[in-house]
């Protein structure tokens, strides 16, 4: 706008000198997502399973809107990528934290359930409580949970090799501990047998 004019109104003009109003923002919104939407679809989706591809595009989409007069006009879609990384990455990290939160109020619930009852094998309990707390919790996954190793590396988000290896090597570990627990704790050796004659 030239000189001392006032805008008409539902028109604003920025600091950058751009005008704006509410119809021209929809019409360039629309115009950028008539360029954006198809690309913007298959990026999430080679990325992320179909659920959450939806949200990140959903959420993109949001940021476009929001943030409008940043989009470049001459290029937006690798701007538009940019914004879909950082939205997947943040529905990532939100996940993770759930499922940190879950485990702990699991692992809390557990410990509340094993104080209140006698364990039905205390030299097993003793042997267990000797391990690291990492091999502790992917034994208890694996025997109290019931849960197989894929399903152990989603719960502690590494991958399922790592999971088996981590469960292999507790599993030893829990053994050699089994080994240094006292007598008549646990399994019976072959000296506490009674000889039938």
């Amino acid at each position: 706008m030239e000189g001392n004019q006032t805008p008409p109104r539902n028109v604003e003009v920025g600091g950058d000198g751009v005008i704006s109003s509410p119809r021209l923002d929809r019409e360039r919104f629309e115009a950028i997502v008539d360029v954006v939407y198809e690309p913007l679809q298959r990026y999430a989706r080679r990325r992320a399973p179909a659920d959450v591809a939806e949200e990140v595009v959903a959420d993109t989409l949001l940021v476009i809107w929001r943030r409008l007069r940043e989009v470049p006009v001459d290029a937006p879609l690798p701007w538009t990528y940019r914004v879909a990384g950082n939205c997947l990455a943040n529905l990532r990290r939100g996940e993770r934290r759930r499922a940190r939160l879950v485990d702990k109020v699991g692992r809390s619930a557990a410990r509340h359930v094993v104080d209140l009852h006698e364990p039905p094998d205390p030299g097993l309990h003793r042997a267990l409580r000797t391990l690291a707390a990492a091999d502790q919790e992917v034994l208890r996954l694996w025997a109290w949970e019931d849960l197989s190793p894929a399903e152990i590396a989603t719960v502690l988000d590494i991958s399922a090799n790592a999971a088996s290896i981590r469960l292999h090597r507790a599993k030893g570990r829990l053994a050699t501990a089994l080994g240094k627990v006292p007598a008549g704790a646990g399994h019976r050796g072959s000296d506490d047998t009674e000889e039938v004659t």
